[in-house]
């Protein structure tokens, strides 16, 4: 092979290094870039989700338990997940058709929740399967809300 014969081979080389390192390296950099805002939690209760971050709503019954939060750092976007005793919804809930799209995702928190969703407790949109309460927030729901005076999260 001549000199140009190996600059070619050396040049297709180093694009197919180049290629695969960035099949790799930019789904990666977009997931660490997503998943900083993020910040997820688990606990006991709700008393105990409640005391550990003012952003968990304040209708979600102290006496739930296995709770999972999930929250964006930079808006509203929040996503939980409780069982609550009897499978009954909190209080403060009332009957309503969910406003704002699912904007976060979490394992623990399954698609059939937002066709099953039937309830709106403070700017949460809420389906209980069951005794499993799922809820989400949308940003731009709470930015609204917030714009026509309503601070009920």
């Amino acid at each position: 092979m001549g000199v140009a014969g190996r600059v070619t081979a050396v040049v297709v080389a180093a694009g197919a290094v180049v290629t695969a390192g960035a099949v790799v390296a930019v789904p990666m950099a977009r997931d660490w870039a997503e998943s900083r805002h993020r910040q997820q939690a688990a606990y006991d209760t709700g008393a105990a989700a409640k005391q550990d971050r003012v952003s968990v709503p304040r209708w979600l019954p102290d006496g739930a338990t296995q709770v999972s939060y999930l929250m964006s750092t930079t808006g509203g976007d929040r996503l939980i997940r409780a069982t609550v005793p009897g499978g009954t919804a909190p209080t403060e809930c009332r009957a309503g058709r969910p406003d704002g799209p699912v904007n976060l995702s979490a394992s623990w928190f399954p698609d059939e929740a937002v066709a099953r969703a039937d309830l709106r407790c403070g700017l949460y949109n809420v389906a209980l399967i069951g005794d499993q309460l799922y809820g989400w927030q949308d940003d731009a729901v709470v930015v609204a809300a917030r714009k026509a005076g309503t601070t009920i999260e």
